[in-house]
């Protein structure tokens, strides 16, 4: 029964040294840290759950009670592996009368010694001050004379206090490997760590002082023909003023970018629209760099260009920022649907009172395949916040699917969303009021 102990030794080595050999590639991997912490073990919560249930046991509110656990103490050893995964040792021990199985309880408290060696999984890196993270190992242990090995699973948190230490709760189950001598059963553990190692800052030398730059344009005093003017090195470090490539002693438009061929001056712009004429595939009318110096395109000649249409493939006038407008008959038509659409209570299942008045909206939809509809849903305030906000978005849905299926409307022109009860219509505490509240909004756009 000593070779679960000896395998668990050869871990704890392993590992640690797989940890130093990774250190440089995972710059907040945990360095070696050494910990105190509180333990408890409880028997009878893991015997309930196998002679009842999970739901009884929390209908007992029984299991989190210290009085049926066996307090200890334990040492620690935490070394990472890399930013996600930490190597975690523990040495813990507890005076208690361990239920080894198939045997009497003496009734008599003695020792239990436990050594497991676990890897846990991180899900945030120690940049965070809380990491969640999951555990698994192996351990072994010895209760009066009686050798054990077994399996922990399970889960904790880690809380950084400082860069060298950090608050660790730990919660496992212990599924026994040696049947006859070992017991499942839980295990918590509170306690605190820190590193004994100081982070060791590599030594900067500092760099020798750079050679005199007068006019510091990046060119050295010693080979600058103009060292007290910035310049270029291409011209010795005499200066090009207008960034043409052209020094400023040959250019004829110092001043003003321009190019060789025009002895430093720049090309002609003939319809004085900011683009010159050799780049502008519209030289004799204004437009605009995006489009290579033509004017912005109107694609469905509404009078409202592409950049400010927001239907630039569909007319409107520009009062309506270039889409259509929708009849206000069509308006009606969907506000009046709108108001007979009905869930069951606290369900998203639609009512069949509704079917007719979703084929209403689904007939307007088809006869028109620009329109497009937002469908959001609203709920009163009865109950929890977070619960109307998921039924608020379900029902918007319900009606999504109902128009898609039974109505055959594409459903790229259609979006839903759910607000809850955040945007009441009405007072929330008269019964009429939360009525209101409880709807589902229809919204006709182009765009």
């Amino acid at each position: 029964m000593r070779k679960p102990l000896l395998s668990l030794l050869a871990v704890c080595i392993l590992s640690t040294a797989f940890a130093q050999e990774n250190a440089i590639k995972n710059p907040y991997k945990k360095k070696p840290a050494f910990g105190f912490s509180f333990t408890f073990h409880d028997f009878q919560t893991a015997q309930d759950l196998k002679n009842t249930s999970l739901n009884q046991v929390l209908k007992d509110k029984q299991w989190y009670k210290t009085g049926r656990m066996s307090p200890g103490l334990a040492l620690s050893y935490f070394q990472g592996l890399t930013d996600h995964f930490d190597f975690m040792a523990r040495l813990g021990g507890t005076f208690t009368d361990y239920p080894v199985p198939d045997k009497p309880q003496g009734g008599n408290d003695k020792l239990l010694a436990e050594l497991d060696a676990n890897i846990n999984a991180k899900l945030l890196s120690d940049r965070y001050w809380v990491t969640p993270y999951l555990t698994a190992g192996i351990g072994g242990s010895q209760w009066n004379g009686y050798w054990g090995a077994y399996v922990p699973l399970g889960l904790g948190v880690q809380v950084n206090l400082l860069d060298q230490a950090f608050i660790n709760f730990n919660a496992q189950y212990r599924v026994a490997v040696t049947t006859g001598t070992t017991a499942n059963h839980l295990f918590y553990s509170l306690g605190v760590a820190g590193s004994l190692f100081e982070k060791k800052e590599p030594k900067v030398i500092p760099p020798p002082p750079p050679p005199a730059d007068t006019d510091n344009d990046g060119i050295v005093d010693s080979l600058d023909a103009c060292p007290d003017v910035a310049g270029l090195a291409q011209f010795k470090g005499c200066p090009d003023k207008d960034g043409d490539g052209i020094e400023d002693k040959n250019d004829k438009c110092p001043e003003v970018k321009g190019l060789e061929k025009y002895d430093g001056c720049p090309i002609p712009d003939t319809d004085s629209d900011g683009i010159h004429d050799e780049e502008d595939k519209c030289p004799n009318e204004a437009g605009v760099a995006k489009y290579q110096g033509c004017p912005i395109p109107d694609t469905d000649s509404d009078g409202v260009n592409d950049e400010e249409d927001k239907c630039p493939a569909l007319a409107g006038p520009a009062s309506n920022q270039g889409c259509p407008e929708i009849k206000e008959e069509v308006k009606k038509r969907i506000d009046v649907a709108a108001k007979n659409v009905f869930f069951a209570t606290g369900s998203s299942k639609l009512l069949s009172k509704s079917f007719k008045s979703l084929n209403e909206v689904a007939k307007i939809l088809n006869e028109d395949p620009n329109l497009k509809l937002d469908v959001e849903g609203h709920t009163d305030n009865t109950g929890k916040p977070d619960k109307n906000q998921i039924l608020s978005e379900q029902r918007a849905q319900s009606v999504v699917d109902y128009l898609t299926a039974k109505g055959g409307v594409d459903p790229a022109r259609l979006i839903s969303a759910g607000f809850g009860q955040d945007q009441p219509v009405a007072d929330n505490k008269t019964a009429a009021g939360r009525a209101k509240n409880r709807r589902v909004d229809l919204k006709l756009h182009y765009n």
